[in-house]
């Protein structure tokens, strides 16, 4: 299959490799000009995954157009917020036939949208909804690129095309399930990375072990909650797409949203923090979005206000810990 990968951060470089290495015909489409001339002259992207020698079949394009061209799937690997835009350059370029897969991983501001619904919104004149899925689950890019063993979720609109992405993507060491929960699957990688700036605060404040256990219980019951109001299924925040990135964005040194909310929980600012990474942390623009959503539809989410406010209030950690801690008495279950 020839297929286009619109993006070349760390994720897409990854997963352009996975593709490449199924022996598919792959293009990357990268904005910076150094990062494409880097993998074409020295099979390396200088910016991210440097340690990864890229195969032949990849070829890199500073063109959108040149990148997508003949493509029988286009794989979205931008960040939320620029989703849309990449999008609408890509609307004109469309046969109409292509299988469209995104792994964006966030909730647009102010539109309040998943990534696939951003999708089908600026394309629903060029493609089919049925031709638009996922690909999300706990799947840091710097485990996938050196073939650790990795389980993620494919969903689609259609059960058909959810099937084309998992037979795609699916190898030895990246193993793909199907849920068709694609709108579960999307809030559950959204929330995650809220919590994990949370858990990221709690480690860098020390404030323990018995706090970042509550910290993601009650997150994966804020999944749940806004999960129910959309119609979502409550046993898709159960698996990979809930609880299982949960896990990983929480724990892991890899994890982007982990690493701001540490060094926030160490003192810092959110700016100084932020100006120092190299990549994007998409649970500081999610934190913006979801309180929005959450204060519009009247849902309560504790946890990602307590985010929103120490990221964007400049609140106190601790004092927004304290806050949590000195909520009204209440049942655990309760949606």
């Amino acid at each position: 299959m020839k297929i286009g990968v619109i993006g070349a951060g760390s994720f897409g470089t990854a997963l352009a490799n996975l593709l490449a290495g199924k022996g598919h015909d792959v293009s990357i489409w990268a904005r910076e000009e150094e990062v494409v001339t880097g993998i074409l002259e020295n099979r390396i992207n200088p910016s991210y995954m440097t340690e990864l020698v890229l195969p032949s079949n990849i070829h890199a394009y500073y063109s959108i157009e040149e990148c997508i061209k003949e493509s029988e799937m286009i794989l979205f690997s931008t960040p939320t917020h620029a989703l849309r835009e990449v999008a609408k350059v890509t609307k004109d370029l469309l046969t109409g036939s292509e299988i469209l897969v995104t792994v964006s991983k966030g909730i647009e501001e102010d539109t309040l949208l998943t990534p696939s619904q951003i999708l089908v919104n600026v394309l629903k004149n060029a493609i089919l909804e049925d031709q638009i899925g996922i690909l999300t689950g706990p799947s840091h890019a710097e485990e996938v690129a050196l073939s650790k063993p990795t389980t993620v979720v494919a969903s689609a609109y259609s059960k058909r095309v959810s099937r084309i992405i998992q037979e795609t993507f699916m190898t030895p060491r990246f193993r793909v399930y199907l849920n068709q929960d694609i709108v579960g699957a999307e809030i559950g990688g959204a929330l995650k990375n809220i919590m994990a700036i949370a858990a990221g605060i709690v480690d860098g404040a020390e404030l323990g072990d018995n706090a970042k256990a509550a910290l993601m219980t009650r997150g994966l019951h804020e999944m749940k909650r806004m999960g129910s109001t959309m119609g979502a299924a409550q046993d898709t925040f159960s698996g990979l797409t809930g609880m299982g990135d949960l896990i990983v964005t929480c724990t892991s040194t890899h994890s982007r949203n982990r690493y701001v909310g540490y060094n926030i929980g160490q003192g810092k600012t959110l700016e100084e923090v932020t100006s120092g990474m190299n990549m994007i942390a998409e649970g500081v623009k999610t934190a913006r979005s979801v309180h929005q959503w959450s204060k519009k539809n009247n849902v309560e989410m504790p946890i990602t206000e307590a985010v929103y406010n120490v990221l964007f209030n400049n609140m106190n950690p601790r004092d927004a810990v304290q806050e949590l801690m000195t909520r009204d008495a209440k049942d655990e279950i309760m949606i």
